[in-house]
């Protein structure tokens, strides 16, 4: 399978201490990948300098086209939700989507019409955002994150605070977008439980190291052919590698 993306060596330092320690990883093009690590582990970190937010102490990022990664030429190639979305509060979704295309230079009123359908927010009006539920909000965010459809996704920890309904609306989303337009994603979260009906892939970040990358294919090699035995065996591994529990 075709990568998309390489981290070689990746390396952020604040204060003397590394954040991120000689991390290396390869993302192959359409898989969903899960980024899962406790709280405070570098999860955010990696996906920030992937994004282009933050840029690495040492190490590098290359691209499927084997160039290192620029912010600029990056922008249509990589989308990006990092914590909480950067909406305008006091705007409707459209008006916010229209914001984001002008700002990258997208003109097309259709392709606003596709990501509201996408999102699930066709019916929302002119609403202002800021009445909208948690769920809404993050649907919106993921919207964003899809301006110009960009060949790889990365979302910190989108699954927080909503309800059940919520997830399985994110993951229909992402499951849909994945298969249609195959479209890469990176998922970061504290809890394993949240990423095993949707991950493809699995990344473990502990103490800004990077431990294991594992395929669901080689989860089910290791653990055995049942689904509920290899997610409780896969947890129970996970645990024993990081030393601890789950955060809440």
């Amino acid at each position: 399978m075709e990568h998309i993306l390489k981290i070689e060596a990746l390396t952020k330092q604040y204060n003397r201490h590394n954040v991120i320690d000689n991390v290396n990883m390869s993302v192959q093009a359409g898989a969903m990948y899960g980024l899962i690590g406790r709280n405070g582990t570098g999860k955010t970190t990696i996906l920030k300098i992937i994004g282009g937010l933050a840029k690495p102490s040492s190490g590098k990022i290359c691209l499927s086209d084997n160039t290192e990664q620029n912010g600029e030429q990056d922008a249509l190639r990589i989308g990006v939700l990092i914590e909480q979305a950067g909406i305008y509060p006091d705007m409707s979704a459209r008006q916010n989507l229209k914001l984001k295309c002008l700002a990258m230079g997208i003109k097309d009123k259709e392709h606003i019409n596709e990501l509201m359908d996408i999102a699930g927010l066709t019916n929302v009006g002119k609403k202002s955002v800021k009445k909208y539920s948690l769920g809404m909000k993050q649907r919106l965010g993921i919207a964003l994150a899809l301006v110009g459809f960009p060949n790889l996704v990365i979302l910190d920890e989108p699954l927080n605070g909503l309800d059940p309904q919520g997830i399985v609306e994110f993951r229909k989303i992402i499951a849909r977008l994945n298969s249609e337009r195959k479209i890469t994603f990176i998922i970061s979260s504290h809890i394993l439980g949240k990423l095993n009906k949707i991950a493809t892939d699995y990344v473990i970040i502990h103490n800004g190291v990077l431990i294991e990358q594992i395929s669901k294919e080689q989860l089910f090699e290791k653990f055995g052919k049942n689904e509920t035995d290899v997610q409780d065996a896969f947890e129970a591994y996970y645990f024993d590698l990081t030393g601890g529990c789950e955060d809440a």
